[in-house]
C-alpha cells in the first residue's frame, strides 16, 4: 500500500491473472478474532465482479456465501457472467485459497433506469453526527478501527454479565475511517459492520460465524457519489433465535435520509 492509498482500497486491490481470475491478499488493517473482517471478503469477491471487463450495469443483489475460514494470506478471486440479457447481468464468483473454496457469490447488475420512486421505510428521527459521541476506546480487534461508529441505540453491552435484552436494535452512525468517498464495494462492508445481534440480546460473548449475506443495493453509483465521506445511518435488528442460527437485517440510509441498501444474514452461533 502507498501512503497515499486508502487502507479499504489497499485491502480489496486485485491483480489480474487471467481472464476472470485477479490475485488479492488478506489485510491485517481488517483482521478479525479469527481471520479477516466478514465485509471485507464480502467486497473482495464484489470487486472480482466489478473489476470483470465483461460487467454490464451496476449491483442491484449480491451474496456472498461464507464456506470456511479466511486464512491470513493470498487467495484467488473468480468471476464469471453466467447470463447476460439486454439490461441484466446474473454473476457467479468465488474465492479460493490452495485447492479449497472459502467463499461464495452470486451478483445481479443491471442497467438502472429513471422510473417513478418511493421509500416505504424512512430513516428514523436521530439525532445528528455531531451530536453523538464516539466511543473512546479501540476496538479489541483491528478492522473495528477501520470504521467509525457513534452509537444512537443498542452499543456493545456494558458489561458480559449475561443480561438478556428485551431487543437486538442497534442504530448508529457509521464510516469509513478515514473517511473515504462511498462506493459499492465500501456499502457492501459497511452492510456488515454490525455486531452479532446474539451479543445484543444475552451480553453473553457466544461464537458466531456469519454463514451467508445478502445485499440490496437501492441506490444506484451516482447516488452513491452524491452521498461522498458524509455518515450513513445504520440500523440493525434480528428476527428470531433458534437451533444454532440467527438472521440479522440491516438498513442504511445516507444523511439526506436516501435508502442506500438493505441487507439480510444468517448467522451460526454455538452455545
Amino acid at each position: 500500500m502507498n501512503e497515499n492509498q486508502h487502507p479499504f482500497d489497499a485491502a480489496i486491490a486485485l491483480r489480474p491473472e487471467g481472464e476472470g481470475a485477479w490475485h488479492g491478499h488478506t489485510s491485517p488493517a481488517y483482521a478479525n478474532m479469527i481471520g479477516p473482517f466478514g465485509g471485507i471478503t464480502a467486497a473482495q469477491a464484489l470487486n472480482a465482479v466489478l473489476q470483470h471487463p465483461q460487467r454490464l450495469g451496476e449491483p442491484v443483489a449480491y451474496t456472498v456465501n461464507f464456506a470456511a475460514p479466511v486464512a491470513d494470506g493470498p487467495f484467488l478471486a473468480l468471476a464469471r457472467p453466467a447470463r447476460t440479457n439486454r439490461s441484466t447481468q446474473h454473476w457467479i464468483a468465488e474465492l479460493r485459497q490452495g485447492d479449497q473454496t472459502v467463499a461464495t457469490a452470486t451478483a445481479v447488475t443491471a442497467v438502472r433506469r429513471d422510473t417513478w420512486g418511493a421509500t416505504e421505510l424512512a430513516m428514523p428521527a436521530v439525532p445528528p453526527p455531531p451530536a453523538v459521541p464516539r466511543p473512546l476506546a479501540r476496538g479489541k480487534v483491528e478492522w473495528i478501527n477501520r470504521y467509525e461508529m457513534r452509537f444512537v441505540e443498542g452499543a456493545y453491552p456494558p458489561a458480559w454479565d449475561g443480561t438478556h435484552s428485551e431487543d437486538s436494535r442497534t442504530c448508529l452512525w457509521l464510516r469509513d475511517e478515514p473517511p473515504r468517498p462511498l462506493d459499492f464495494a465500501s456499502l457492501t462492508a459497511l452492510a456488515d459492520v454490525f455486531f452479532p445481534r446474539i451479543w445484543r440480546r444475552r451480553a453473553t460473548r457466544t461464537p458466531i460465524g456469519t454463514v451467508s449475506m445478502t445485499v440490496y443495493f437501492h441506490a444506484g453509483g451516482a447516488q452513491l457519489a452524491r452521498t461522498g465521506s458524509g455518515h450513513l445511518l445504520g440500523q440493525a435488528h434480528a428476527h428470531g433465535f433458534r437451533d444454532g442460527y440467527f438472521d440479522q437485517t440491516a438498513q442504511l440510509w445516507n444523511e439526506a435520509g436516501d435508502l442506500l441498501a438493505t441487507s439480510h444474514q444468517i448467522v451460526y452461533y454455538k452455545e
